[in-house]
């Protein structure tokens, strides 16, 4: 696996799409994702490390994930490569995806949304997560240009 892949967080659009994944929070929520503050690089890193889920993806309409930090890296039992190749609607069984999509739809209308819900590992592990949020992500001119997600609370289901 070459550096790149090894340490994401320091290729210059991860540390744009860290940006965008820290200020879209701060945006709709009124409070920081991360309590620390750096350089965009040191925050890029912070947020790859962090010690909860976040993850990240495109606007197509099937859309790609195209950030994962080491927590979704994990869950999902992907590396880098794999996961920023991944529809986001494969982390849903085939019976939660219509709900998953509603989600999505919600968070676009509404900037963010508290959900709940089972999702699947690419070796078929399930677990169910509590507290977890989505919210529209913006870009630099504040147009929106993807969707976020996070979640601190999980638990496998055998």
């Amino acid at each position: 696996m070459g550096s790149d892949n090894q340490f994401p967080w320091q290729q210059q659009d991860i540390i744009l799409q860290s940006q965008r994944i820290l200020s879209s929070f701060q945006h709709w929520t009124g409070k920081p994702l991360l309590n620390i503050q750096g350089t965009p690089e040191e925050l890029a890193e912070a947020l790859f490390i962090a010690p909860f889920f976040i993850a990240s993806h495109s606007m197509q309409e099937d859309p790609i994930y195209n950030y994962g930090n080491r927590i979704a890296l994990g869950l999902w039992q992907l590396d880098w490569d794999n996961f920023t190749k991944l529809p986001s609607r494969y982390s849903a069984e085939t019976m939660e995806q219509e709900e998953r999509q509603r989600l999505l739809i919600t968070t676009q209308a509404q900037g963010i949304c508290d959900w709940r819900g089972i999702r699947i590992s690419s070796t078929g592990q399930r677990f169910i997560i509590e507290d977890g949020l989505i919210w529209n992500l913006l870009d630099e001119q504040h147009n929106m240009c993807g969707q976020a997600a996070s979640f601190s609370q999980w638990k496998l289901i055998n």
